[in-house]
């Protein structure tokens, strides 16, 4: 079931962490003592790391099943998790099991059973049902953003899934919002609350309004973006349709985005994450999927084009810029007649030039790669591939994602083309790999 079982302070060395924050030091001592936590605390602040190390020190190497689950809300988040164990390196293997791709994998996967599962209520459920493996062993149950999973319908699923975990003895609920009911099912009784909701996150959030001066809101979309530049940032918008038809308008401007929504393939969905973490683009136009729950940089501004009808989704978005210790703007545009919900307060009215000139291409660009881990394939093979057989400086090579069937690598714009005609069909180690632009 493990490997080499590595200690906290080895896990934080590997890390790059020297010093847990205030939350997570509490975080460790509650969880260890206690059956029943609530987690409370602002999306970037590190509930991730804070609820996994405790989970370490309880499971049981000698085991071979699996020990501890974490039910998420999005395959976005089920992906992130994994990815931080992965990254933490405490020798313990970790799954995430979501909708959106063929449970064929899951089930290659679940051979080698893990200590950790991670995944979404439908997906579980489904394994659950069918039984794939035991649950008997299961003594720890996480439900990450546990009010979404609630608000979306999956308290159901929830139910089912609980029913299948007879030896829970420790549960801990997680959320950057408060006010959720919890459902009677969870078994929450005599909970410890730990709330670090109030630690003054507002006071580096600066609330801006831009009026529009029609109904419709797109050019004052584009005179903004305009203003902040290549800064990185989410527009926010309601409704799928909307996202699109903005998207359409930003490549007749021939600004650089991407999208991110619920009706989009998994493929897709992740590799707009990957150009937005690799610089490739610096604007993501995004539903409320993007609010929590996934892996991106910290954002310099958010924007509501379209307000949202709920405070906790407001508030959920304005979590994605002034996180941690970093200050950031969140800017709502108001069109023409529109009427902003009770709960948007007042704000700065901030007045926006039209924008004159052509918008400043990215310098980076991503390649997929189709070849990774299972490859045996490392981020050194491919930085080497880069340096050695195409001549690229350490200036024109950016970030590299590996996969574990394919790789993304940020290059630069400029030599793009000629890099693809140079690297498509070579050799990575013993695999022939197919280059092209993404």
């Amino acid at each position: 079931m493990a490997n080499e079982i590595k200690d906290q302070q080895e896990i934080l060395e590997k890390l790059g962490i020297y010093e847990l924050n205030p939350m997570q030091i509490e975080a460790l001592e509650v969880i260890k003592n206690n059956t029943n936590i609530i987690l409370l605390s602002p999306t970037g602040t590190g509930k991730t790391l804070a609820f996994l190390l405790p989970i370490f020190d309880q499971l049981d190497p000698e085991c071979e099943e699996v020990q501890a689950l974490i039910v998420v809300p999005s395959r976005e988040l089920a992906i992130q998790i994994e990815s931080v164990i992965r990254d933490m390196g405490s020798g313990y293997k970790a799954n995430a099991i979501y909708g959106g791709r063929a449970i064929s994998k899951d089930k290659i996967e679940l051979k080698h059973t893990p200590a950790i599962l991670i995944g979404t209520p439908g997906r579980l459920a489904d394994h659950f049902e069918q039984e794939r493996f035991t649950t008997d062993f299961i003594k720890t149950i996480v439900i990450d953003e546990f009010d979404l999973s609630i608000e979306l319908g999956s308290s159901g699923e929830m139910k089912a899934i609980m029913e299948y975990l007879p030896n829970v003895n420790k549960r801990i609920l997680t959320s950057a919002t408060q006010g959720t009911s919890i459902p009677g099912f969870l078994q929450m009784s005599k909970q410890v609350t730990i709330n670090y909701l109030d630690q003054n996150v507002s006071a580096k959030l600066t609330v801006k309004t831009v009026i529009s001066p029609s109904e419709n809101k797109h050019n004052t979309l584009v005179d903004l973006l305009y203003v902040l530049g290549n800064e990185p940032g989410i527009v926010f918008c309601n409704m799928k349709d909307s996202i699109e038809d903005l998207s359409r308008f930003l490549d007749k401007k021939k600004i650089t985005h991407a999208c991110f929504h619920g009706g989009m393939e998994q493929r897709d969905r992740e590799r707009s994450l990957i150009k937005l973490r690799n610089g490739s683009v610096s604007v993501l136009v995004a539903s409320d999927v993007a609010s929590r729950g996934i892996d991106i940089p910290e954002m310099s501004y958010i924007i509501h084009y379209e307000i949202p009808s709920a405070y906790q989704e407001y508030t959920h978005r304005n979590g994605r810029t002034a996180r941690v210790n970093s200050k950031g703007t969140a800017y709502l545009i108001k069109g023409k007649n529109e009427r902003f919900p009770e709960f948007i307060e007042p704000s700065k009215v901030m007045n926006v030039p039209m924008n004159n000139g052509d918008w400043k291409p990215q310098f980076w660009t991503t390649l997929f790669i189709s070849g990774g881990r299972k490859d045996k394939i490392s981020k050194g093979d491919i930085a080497g591939l880069f340096f050695k057989q195409a001549n690229l400086n350490k200036d024109q090579l950016g970030v590299i994602e590996l996969k574990q069937d394919c790789a993304f690598v940020a290059v630069s714009q400029h030599i793009a083309a000629d890099l693809i005609t140079e690297l498509n069909n070579v050799r990575l180690k013993k695999k022939k790999v197919r280059v092209y632009q993404v």
